[in-house]
């Protein structure tokens, strides 16, 4: 009696225990752990599977579960640098570990495997990109002419025109997308906020991602451009949008903001627009106050 009671005593801690899974989303990083002798998997596919029946094991035990990325490269280094050998199941659990506190992670909620690996590498390529931004606008450094740090000023002076743009869109869910092209790739950042009728609700990691790129784009004077489309029930999509300047933002004409979403990127053909969407030019966005940002 008391040997079944201490069993179901453990299972029921089980539950209480939070778990990381570190996940090889492509066949190349899977193929990079296959020389570990005691990586025993020697498919990618059947991997995945049994992956998938593990979290929703876990999920019907009661149990959380947060998948992470698990990137060979990375833990090799992670081995290297803590004297572990690589070629061991624990330095891989500690691995997976480090990557829970450090690393993109989300939570298993019961979403088919291909739409998790999917959200995973956003989460990814989102924080790359903060990440990234974050350290050119560091390098940036102090102005010569007055010492004020030019990538402070700047992630200030684009936290307030990201506000205008917000009060000044029309009611309703506003998506906006800020690109900034410069070597050796174009950052992205989006930021998506859901209009509740009386305040607007959004993910505060996704405006500071976003804040950072427009700061970046303003600070460097990169070519870029910023969009916002606002959905709203009963009514047409509203689409518009401004290029990046130096001292800040220029508003695109009707025109142009209908040619930038009906002409193929890759071909430059025209594309039919969409139904029920007004491409239109931005609203006044009002007089920049003079304090804010950096302008020599």
């Amino acid at each position: 009696m008391a040997h079944t009671d201490s069993r179901t005593l453990r299972r029921v801690l089980r539950r209480e225990i939070a778990g990381t899974i570190g996940l090889l989303t492509d066949e190349h990083d899977f193929r990079a752990m296959r020389r570990y002798r005691t990586f025993t998997f020697d498919d990618h596919e059947t991997y995945l599977k049994q992956i998938e029946g593990l979290l929703r094991t876990r999920a019907l035990q009661g149990s959380h579960t947060t998948v992470t990325l698990f990137d060979p490269e990375e833990y090799a280094d992670f081995c290297e640098r803590q004297t572990l050998d690589p070629d061991l199941p624990s330095s891989r659990t500690r691995f997976t570990a480090h990557l829970a506190r450090t690393g993109p992670a989300l939570p298993y909620e019961g979403q088919p495997l291909a739409d998790l690996l999917a959200a995973l590498v956003d989460e990814a390529v989102r924080q790359a990109t903060w990440e990234y931004a974050t350290t050119l606008l560091a390098r940036l450094g102090p102005c010569a002419s007055c010492g004020e740090d030019i990538g402070r000023a700047a992630f200030a002076r684009a936290s307030q025109l990201l506000a205008r743009i917000l009060d000044t869109a029309p009611p309703g869910d506003r998506h906006l997308v800020c690109s900034v092209t410069g070597p050796p790739e174009t950052l992205i950042a989006a930021l998506h906020t859901t209009d509740t009728g009386g305040a607007l609700e959004l993910d505060e990691t996704e405006a500071l991602e976003f804040t950072t790129v427009l700061a970046l784009g303003l600070a460097t004077d990169s070519p870029g451009g910023l969009v916002i489309r606002v959905s709203a029930p009963d009514t047409p999509d509203r689409v518009y949008g401004w290029r990046l300047r130096s001292n800040g933002l220029d508003p695109l004409t009707a025109g142009e903001v209908f040619d930038a979403y009906c002409t193929d990127i890759t071909s430059g053909d025209l594309i039919s627009p969409e139904s029920n969407v007004d491409y239109c030019r931005p609203p006044d966005l009002g007089e920049e106050k003079p304090s804010q940002g950096h302008h020599h």
